[in-house]
């Protein structure tokens, strides 16, 4: 297997119902190395959120391969991938998906709890502190703007350090403004954390700071520089 942090090897995605097969996904190939970034772009129902989905572990593929730090996520079992995704992989969605009876701290501490960090409460502070909301810890997200719930969900995928960020339209529900300071904190974290980041959008902006596009039309993907 190449030395790739990330590696999709003939992905293809097919669902039958009774009027028929569909195929969503048609041979999908491509790797990426660490700290890169890329935009995964193209119509809506193109299945771009389905390869996002299988690049986690979270669908799995008709057939085809996906490797992650070298380990083929369809090897492993669902406890397995599970154990994967919580030690490299992040996610960032634009529904926020943060939980609302936890305060932002706490939203942040979750993930560092779950994975045994022996100081959460510090680590979490410190990111918060990074994305701007100092001031913000113990708001609950019922009471936060858009913008800072997403902020909040960007400082818990990344206040673990994850070798992957991958990111599902993470400005679609933001009006322009702060969607373009919610992009800039993004590549501003994953060139400070080195983390591989993939992100889902229609944002030409946004796929435009990206290293490579991966353009999906017709169930097939063509890379762009």
């Amino acid at each position: 297997m190449s030395s790739s942090l990330i590696a999709v090897s003939h992905v293809y995605k097919s669902v039958t119902d009774a009027t028929g097969t569909l195929d969503i996904l048609r041979d999908i190939d491509f790797s990426l190395n660490a700290r890169q970034t890329l935009a995964i772009v193209g119509a809506s129902g193109s299945g771009k959120s389905t390869l996002l989905a299988i690049m986690a572990g979270l669908d799995t593929p008709t057939s085809g391969h996906v490797h992650i730090a070298g380990q083929d996520l369809f090897a492993l079992d669902e406890d397995q991938r599970a154990a994967l995704r919580a030690k490299h992989i992040g996610f960032v969605f634009q529904s926020f998906q943060l939980l609302a009876p936890l305060t932002a701290l706490e939203n942040v501490m979750l993930p560092l709890e779950l994975s045994g960090h022996p100081q959460p409460k510090p680590a979490a502070k410190e990111m918060l502190a990074r994305v701007g909301l100092s001031d913000r810890l113990n708001h609950y997200p019922k009471v936060m703007s858009g913008g800072e719930q997403q902020r909040v969900a960007l400082a818990r995928a990344f206040v673990v350090k994850p070798d992957v960020l991958l990111a599902d339209e993470p400005t679609g529900s933001l009006d322009h403004a702060t969607g373009e300071k919610v992009m800039a904190l993004m590549l501003e974290l994953n060139l400070e954390l080195g983390t591989t980041l993939v992100l889902v959008t229609h944002d030409r902006a946004l796929s435009a700071r990206c290293d490579q596009r991966l353009l999906i039309e017709a169930g097939r993907a063509v890379l762009q520089d």
